[in-house]
């Protein structure tokens, strides 16, 4: 019978330095979540951590992590062969159904980009699924920027802008991801539109007021809560903001329900 907070042993098949503080880690799993769905990543002895899923294929699920804690580095000290106990996947993942023949804007912050990144991609290997896509995504510095060749791919297939917030480097602008919005052209979609944003609270939150300066419709934005899980299935209230539940309720919510999760 499946258990749904039984870890499970898995193989890590590569490892890749994105950069100097976030690793990419293919592991096996055999289960193909929903694009912006989470698993629980674990150490015996040690703890476990959510992460959301970064890219997926046949047979492996890809993690982007950054080292920010105790789990987090012990998973650092990984390499190819060894193992990772994975359990989920857990919560909603991105409207994709809602997304079909839309002018879809993808707007993301930092390390906001992994959970946008497998479906970013999908959109990327599925050309006429979106009618659209504008993808506006935004790191600290030239340090900090993650999955180099998608964002090339990216540029050559979607109306991409890439920023940095206080640097010039070619091919990026200088400046926050807000700075953008108002350059999208939002008079020719009409209604026929989809927004997705990812990122830092703080900047998910100035995200979200200048779209609807710019006369976005609230109902169709979509967010998600990066929050520390615990038991992901709603149990031990961890993840809880008033009557809402991340781990069940998103970690991807309409921007309706996502305007008041305020802790």
């Amino acid at each position: 019978m499946f258990n749904p907070i039984q870890p499970k042993p898995c193989k890590i098949l590569s490892v890749k330095h994105e950069t100097e503080l976030e690793y990419t880690f293919r592991v096996e799993y055999d289960i193909k979540p929903d694009h912006g769905q989470f698993l629980q990543l674990s150490i015996p002895m040690i703890g476990e951590a959510p992460i959301s899923v970064s890219e997926q294929g046949d047979g492996w699920l890809e993690f982007t992590i950054r080292n920010v804690g105790k789990v987090t580095s012990c998973i650092f000290e990984k390499k190819a062969g060894d193992v990772l106990f994975l359990r989920g996947p857990y919560g909603n993942g991105w409207p994709t159904e809602e997304l079909k023949g839309k002018n879809v804007v993808v707007i993301a912050g930092g390390t906001g980009v992994s959970p946008v990144r497998s479906l970013l991609n999908y959109l990327y290997k599925t050309p006429g699924y979106a009618k659209s896509v504008n993808v506006i995504a935004g790191f600290k510095n030239e340090q900090s920027i993650l999955f180099k060749n998608d964002l090339e791919n990216w540029k050559k297939s979607f109306n991409a802008t890439f920023c940095l917030d206080n640097e010039e480097k070619e091919g990026f602008r200088k400046g926050m991801v807000t700075t953008v919005i108002k350059e999208l052209p939002l008079k020719d979609w009409g209604e026929d539109y989809a927004v997705i944003v990812v990122g830092p609270p703080v900047m998910m939150k100035f995200v979200g007021l200048e779209l609807l300066k710019c006369g976005f419709d609230e109902k169709k934005i979509w967010m998600s809560f990066e929050r520390k899980m615990s038991c992901a299935v709603g149990k031990c209230g961890h993840c809880r903001i008033d009557e809402v539940y991340v781990c069940l309720d998103g970690p991807v919510f309409p921007y309706t329900t996502a305007k008041n999760l305020v802790d």
